[in-house]
């Protein structure tokens, strides 16, 4: 007889089935008609209802991880790519046009080939090191007896922050692994050790999450400073409010992959998160020129600083939308199908 649990998982996995095979037929669209449609407006218009779709998807599935994967994938970064391709840019533009199989991987999945010809084998190395660190996090927040003698704020700010970027890595770097596997394709790493940061410009320019960093840069940033240039502003004003631009385009959509996950009306502390971030990332490279970079904090300050400071603000504005909705419980809980996916297969 199968559990409830188990039941719950099948049913979820036919969804996400049903999902991605829509998302497959409406890349397919894109690559066979949108494609031949001349870049600019009336590419964006025949392009219109995929990214109507696209943001409805995660609605048709229940458990978090599923829907977490699929806002994030699909609702934000394949809308994006998509944006970028109406005006022939970004990874799904080329010429000569890549192939169907490329275009949907490309599409589908937060992977971007390398600038830079690295070997992949220190990565390899590294992630079931970070596989076996996640383990044993999540085992530590199952175990309630361990967990009571925990502080909340020591669970939110340590483990939350830790987990979430060891499952980010391990999640694109899986991903990253297989392409390299399939199609032989080098790609960039989903992220370059945010915890040696050593400030808050090289924790979200050049080591977070750097296919989000990437496709920010390309749609909101460069568009902005692009657009501020033909303005009365000054160098300074157009980066300065690029980085703004920037930082609320991405409070706005982690907003909306909050909303996908909890179903609940938007707080926009998660949004204040970002600004925040955003304000200090500019008020920092001011304060660099106006040093005029002569003068340095050594690192074994300005990093554990930035680290300290990214990690209490989340703690602060990022994690309670999550954590007053219980899904950090109810994702903490879905690691148990595995034993059911285990039957399954």
């Amino acid at each position: 007889m199968i559990s409830p649990k188990c039941n719950e998982l099948e049913v979820e996995i036919k969804n996400l089935i049903k999902v991605w095979l829509k998302v497959l037929a409406s890349l397919s669209y894109c690559y066979f008609i949108s494609s031949n449609i001349p870049k600019g407006i009336l590419r964006f218009l025949s392009l219109s209802p995929i990214f109507y779709l696209f943001t409805i998807l995660p609605f048709q599935l229940s458990l978090v991880l599923p829907i977490g994967i699929t806002s994030f994938f699909i609702t934000w970064l394949t809308n994006f790519k998509l944006l970028l391709f109406t005006f022939d840019l970004g990874p799904l533009s080329s010429n000569p046009k890549i192939s169907l199989p490329l275009f949907l991987t490309f599409a589908c999945l937060p992977i971007r080939i390398t600038q830079k010809q690295k070997h992949p084998s220190k990565f390899n190395i590294l992630l079931p090191i970070k596989a076996l660190f996640f383990c044993l996090f999540l085992i530590s927040l199952n175990d309630q007896k361990q967990k009571q003698k925990m502080h909340p704020s020591i669970i939110i700010m340590g483990l939350y922050c830790s987990l979430i970027y060891l499952l980010l890595d391990l999640v694109l770097g899986f991903f990253n692994i297989l392409i390299y596997l399939v199609f032989g394709i080098e790609l960039e790493l989903p992220s370059n050790e945010p915890y040696l940061s050593s400030s808050l410009g090289d924790f979200w320019g050049k080591r977070w999450n750097l296919m989000v960093t990437y496709i920010l840069r390309h749609t909101v940033y460069i568009p902005v400073r692009k657009l501020m240039s033909k303005t009365i502003l000054g160098p300074q004003c157009t980066q300065s409010v690029g980085i703004i631009a920037t930082f609320l385009v991405s409070g706005l959509m982690h907003e909306l992959l909050f909303y996908h996950v909890t179903h609940v009306t938007p707080t926009w502390e998660v949004t204040c998160f970002f600004m925040l971030h955003g304000v200090c990332v500019v008020v920092e490279i001011g304060v660099k020129k106006w040093l005029d970079h002569k003068w340095r904090v050594h690192w074994a300050i300005s990093g554990p600083t930035t680290v300290v400071f990214v990690v209490s603000t989340a703690a602060w504005l990022f994690f309670p939308p999550l954590l007053r909705d219980g899904a950090d419980q109810r994702t903490i809980e879905e690691f148990k199908f595995f034993d059911c996916l285990v039957g399954m297969f």
